[in-house]
Formats: structure tokens, sequence, C-alpha cells
């Protein structure tokens, strides 16, 4: 079971006005076509507009391009007007826009580093502020995108981590907020998934080799159309919560426990922390820290463009 509240009623999307943040690759790129071939008319916003229109071709003439950077106010003011004009409102919006910069809080670069927070934090704060007023019109649904990140906290992630687990508390004080308004809030926990971003990760010459020490379940990576069905249903049926795969939302009832084993596993299995930690330092002397830290995958090097 990837999403929760599998009775609830499927809401049709046809002819409604879906906005996806990071719509250029990825489950963005994938949940545009998937909700495109249900009728739905996208608006797809973020970087990389010529990858944004070979998505939009696959959607149809239903589906445009506004490119905006979700940390920019201006632009996403901007974007949102766009689409307000192109299409007459807004009903669903989805804030799936991140990127991840892998390394020790000691030692990663800090515009890596606070960049993450401010794409992965600050934008979904930002993208939901200038779209909501659209979406509480039509009472309509907000789906932020999570991780199991926000669950588990794994070495070198800190900066990924902090901003997934921020993330899924804006989620949830938000949709106490605009409940009696009649728009709906989920917040989705994907866990690794065979994105541009995950195997930007283990690419890397560090923390790749930390990612394939993780253990059992906690480490697979699993096939974007697993993601992509709950994150689709989980529009339709308007989810509070989606898990992918089911098993991340078992973790959220013994998140209390899962710090010490996280610190506990790393020290068990040959100090492989310790080992990544050396190797970060190593890497940072011989690479420089700005390109040991680069935000992973074309995504994160949109993002860092010019920084």
């Amino acid at each position: 079971m990837g999403a929760t509240n599998v009775f609830a009623r499927e809401h049709s999307v046809d002819g409604k006005v879906v906005l996806i943040t990071g719509a250029a690759r990825g489950l963005g790129a994938g949940l545009a076509q998937r909700l495109a071939a249900r009728g739905a008319k996208l608006a797809l916003v973020g970087l990389e507009p010529d990858e944004m229109a070979k998505v939009a071709v696959e959607c149809g003439d239903d589906a445009a391009v506004f490119e905006a950077d979700v940390t920019d106010w201006a632009a996403l003011e901007a974007a949102t007007a766009a689409v307000v004009e192109r299409f007459g409102g807004i009903d669903i919006v989805v804030a799936n826009a991140g990127i991840a910069a892998a390394g020790f809080v000691r030692s990663i670069d800090p515009v890596a580093f606070e960049r993450t927070i401010e794409v992965d934090l600050l934008g979904v704060w930002r993208t939901v502020r200038v779209t909501l007023p659209h979406v509480i019109e039509r009472k309509g649904y907000i789906q932020i995108v999570s991780s199991l990140a926000a669950i588990t906290h794994a070495p070198a992630m800190a900066a990924y981590a902090a901003a997934k687990a921020g993330v899924e508390a804006f989620a949830n004080s938000l949709r106490a907020e605009v409940r009696h308004l009649g728009v709906a809030v989920g917040v989705a926990h994907p866990s690794w998934i065979a994105t541009d971003l995950v195997h930007g990760a283990d690419e890397h010459p560090v923390f790749g080799k930390l990612r394939a020490g993780m253990p059992g379940p906690i480490g697979k990576t699993h096939p974007v159309p697993l993601a992509l069905d709950a994150l689709e249903k989980g529009v339709l049926r308007r989810d509070r919560t989606i898990h992918v795969p089911g098993w991340v939302g078992l973790l959220k009832l013994v998140r209390a426990f899962l710090p010490p084993i996280v610190e506990i596993g790393g020290m068990l299995r040959g100090n492989m922390v310790a080992k990544a930690d050396r190797d970060a330092l190593a890497d940072i002397e011989k690479r420089g820290a700005a390109a040991s830290s680069r935000p992973v995958g074309a995504g994160g090097a949109a993002s860092m463009k010019g920084r």
C-alpha cells in the first residue's frame, strides 16, 4: 500500500488546473504526464525550461511552461499570475521541487547546505503561500513532497533531512489551518526512488558508498512507477499522507527509536560513518568543498547555476 485512506472517493481531475513545481524531470515530470492523461491542465513550474517544454509536449495542448525558481518570490508570483491568466485558476498544487547535497556538517560547503534548506523547505513555503489563495477559491488540494529522510535521519544528510522534516511539519500545520476552508493537504514520503537525484547521489565517490551500506529496505532503490502510482492516487483521493513504499508509514510509529538505531548501526557496520567522514575530508582536499558538496543530479546543478 503506497498511500493512506484507501477507501476514499476519487476526485476527477478532468479539466482541473494542476501546478507542479520541479516539473522538468523525475517525479514532477512523470506525475504531470499521468494527470494530463486524465484530462488535467498542467502548469509546469521550475528551472530548465527546455526540459519542461519536452514534458509539456508529452502532456498535450493543455500544458504550459512557467519558468521560476521556487526560492524567488517575484518569479513565483509572476509565474502564478501567468498560470491564472492562462488557465483561469488553480485547483491543485504539487510542491515537488527539491535538491540534495550530501556532506558532513563539519565539512560540507555552507552554500550547498543552505541552498538545500532554501529550495526544499523555504521553496515549499513560498510555493504554497503564493498559490494558496487560488486553491482556497476552488477548495482544492495541495500535495507536498517530503521524504523518508524526514523520518530516518541518516549521517551526511543533515540539510536534506532537516528540510524534509520541516516540510512534513509545515504540511501538518497547514492542513489544520485550511481544512475549514475546504482545502485538503497531503504530504508524501518517498523512499529512495530511481530518479536523477538518487542516481547522482549514488555516483558520489564518498556518499554513494555510504548509502550502499544502508541495511535492508532502508537502502533499497525503488522504481519510479511505484512512486508515481502512489502520488497519482494521492492526488485523486486527496490523501493526507502518501508512503512509498507502504512500510515507510510504519516507521512513523517508531520514529522516536530510530536515531539511536542509526547511530549504533553506523558503528557496528565496520564504523562506516567514521570512514566516510575521513573519506569526505580527503575528497574535499582533492576536489574542494564546493565540488564535493554540490547538490546531486541535473536538477541540483540547475539550482546551483550561477552560485
